[in-house]
């Protein structure tokens, strides 16, 4: 039987945090006894996929109360110690320094965009005159990461949330893909997401990194599912014969550790993002994480050393102000890179010296893109005096 892990940060922080393993005998009640009695804005709780999700979600109703709490179902956990697993990790904002309103997004098939911008705008004007004291902002996202509905949520979103910054991250099923789960209000969804806007007194940094760049090698998408995100031809050719020759591999060769390695990119706005291939289906289709459609030019990229340029990253946030903590989402093909790369240890180091706790995902999202193979995330400073 595991033991509870108390919170690693200081009582000062701006975030309270802390993590147990999903078979403690009462999990739920120890990580709300390790947040202590300080009153919450809100609670998330990162659920491994091993864990039952919904006993979890109901003893969250029952052991916090009326504090808002939002369940995601993880592809790994990161924790005070860094990368975790068979974990549930809380990350909670102090009602002292944070405001915030959330919205319960279902049915992401039927989306409504006018609707949505309409309810996101009308949630944004609350916020901002509830806690016109407070001088920054930001928005969290989860979402169904088996939905394939992130891109069209992502636009719809956009326009309501005007100038506030968004991340987020996609829930996720460990390795398995098969059922992802979020909950909200003590009621477990799927095909759903939970957009959280906030205010806070706490300076803040939304950021994104890739660790990728972009090679000289190129292909094309000529025939493609794109309701289903999958890439039937490139080139002309079965896709992932055609992108298992231009890596010098047999179809027989490519997993999810060959995807990893060897992501693509597209070119959007001038800038590059990785369309992160998920798996291989009927022996010659590529099945993708985000928007895919016929005529795109997908080009081949290699990844830089993963934890060197981490930690240069993380510098650079804590270079930017006093660094409090840093919340992030981390695709899984990161966590499969490192492990691949046997640099797990190293990375668990740097997130444990930069006071970094999230989860792993199916997909991220930062302001209106729905992006693979990133790390996504908000910079939390402590409060001005």
């Amino acid at each position: 039987m595991g033991q509870l892990k108390p919170p690693a940060f200081a009582a000062g922080s701006s975030l309270l945090t802390a993590h147990a393993p999903c078979d403690a005998a009462d999990p739920v009640r120890d990580l709300r006894d390790a947040l202590g009695d300080e009153d919450m804005s809100i609670v998330y709780l990162f659920v491994s996929n091993v864990a039952d999700f919904a006993s979890i979600v109901q003893r969250a109703a029952e052991c916090f109360g009326e504090t808002p709490v939002v369940c995601c179902s993880t592809a790994g956990e990161i924790s005070t110690e860094g990368y975790t697993e068979r974990e549930i990790v809380a990350v909670a904002l102090r009602a002292r320094l944070f405001h915030i309103e959330t919205l319960l997004i279902e049915e992401l098939d039927e989306i409504d965009p006018q609707t949505l911008i309409g309810d996101v705008i009308r949630a944004r004007a609350k916020l901002t005159h509830d806690a016109r004291d407070m001088a920054y902002e930001f928005a969290f996202l989860t979402v169904d990461g088996l939905s394939r509905k992130e891109d069209e949520l992502m636009s719809a979103l956009a326009p309501g949330l005007g100038p506030m910054q968004l991340f987020g991250g996609s829930a996720a099923d460990g390795e398995d893909f098969a059922n992802t789960y979020l909950s909200y209000g003590g009621v477990v969804y799927q095909n759903a997401g939970v957009l959280t806007m906030v205010r806070t007194h706490c300076p803040v940094k939304v950021f994104s990194l890739a660790h990728l760049t972009p090679t000289e090698t190129r292909m094309v998408v000529t025939r493609a599912d794109p309701s289903r995100r999958i890439v039937h031809e490139i080139n002309a050719e079965p896709a992932a014969r055609e992108y298992a020759r231009i890596l010098g591999k047999s179809p027989e060769q490519l997993d999810t550790f060959t995807f990893a390695a060897h992501p693509v990119v597209v070119r959007i706005g001038g800038a590059h993002h990785v369309r992160a291939i998920q798996r291989i289906e009927d022996s010659d289709d590529l099945v993708f994480f985000s928007a895919i459609d016929e005529g795109l030019v997908l080009t081949l990229a290699e990844p830089d050393d993963i934890a060197v340029h981490l930690e240069r990253e993380l510098r650079g946030l804590a270079e930017a102000g006093s660094l409090d903590t840093i919340f992030v989402c981390d695709c899984l093909l990161r966590r499969m890179e490192a492990a691949q790369k046997q640099q797990t240890n190293q990375i668990s180091q740097i997130f444990k010296e930069n006071r970094v706790v999230g989860f792993a995902t199916y997909g991220e999202q930062i302001d209106a893109k729905h992006v693979n193979h990133t790390m996504t995330g908000v910079a939390i400073y402590l409060p001005e005096s």
